[in-house]
């Protein structure tokens, strides 16, 4: 009988040792200002949390952490990137920018501190969505054509995946903005992640692979 229990009882280790573990889920950081934070949303409403609801409609396993900070320019971010970012995190959704156009930083500088953050996301092997956004149309041409392109070039530079204009489908509907006309409702928030779902799916894929 002895005998018999210590079989099974190996038998029974083998079969869980050819058992594969559970993949884990796919883990995101959505690091940003109001717009990522969910500025005077309920935080169900953040959008974050509805992009990941979106994706796990997708039969994507996904979790993505609401690492937004109301007020944050690219400085701000600089500065709080490193333990914002949990170890294991798979990729960040990066959105930083629309505070320093606000407040007419120079765009050279807003560059320097995406750049920053790039290669200190790669550094520990974190893939990036980079979001872009455009400055306001009252900071004048020649400040605009140097913001607006940043995005695309870091993205170029770094082989990174680009949603080129976060407010999307949103800047230009006063129906989607909250009272103050900068910020997305929750209606707005919706729009912005069906404009960004196909963008957002592919990048989770490519780190599930």
């Amino acid at each position: 009988m002895k005998l018999f229990a210590s079989s099974l009882a190996v038998l029974i280790a083998l079969l869980f040792s050819v058992i594969p573990a559970a993949a884990a889920p796919v883990s995101l950081v959505g690091f940003g200002d109001s717009l990522m934070a969910g500025y005077q949303l309920p935080p169900e409403d953040a959008f974050p949390v509805r992009l990941e609801k979106a994706l796990r409609d997708k039969g994507l396993d996904v979790t993505i952490a609401n690492a937004g900070v109301s007020g944050d320019t690219t400085a701000a971010g600089l500065a709080r990137i490193a333990w914002s970012v949990p170890d294991g995190t798979k990729g960040v959704i990066l959105e930083l920018g629309a505070n320093d156009a606000l407040r007419g930083i120079p765009p050279e500088e807003t560059r320097k501190n995406l750049t920053a953050m790039i290669e200190a996301l790669k550094a520990r092997g974190i893939d990036i969505l980079l979001v872009g956004m455009l400055a306001p149309p009252n900071m004048g041409g020649d400040y605009g054509a140097r913001f607006n392109a940043i995005y695309p070039d870091l993205a170029k530079t770094y082989g990174l995946t680009l949603y080129p204009f976060f407010l999307d489908g949103v800047v230009e509907n006063a129906a989607l903005k909250l009272q103050d006309g900068m910020h997305p409702n929750a209606e707005g928030v919706a729009t912005m992640v069906d404009r960004m779902l196909p963008a957002a799916e592919a990048f989770v894929r490519k780190l599930a692979e």
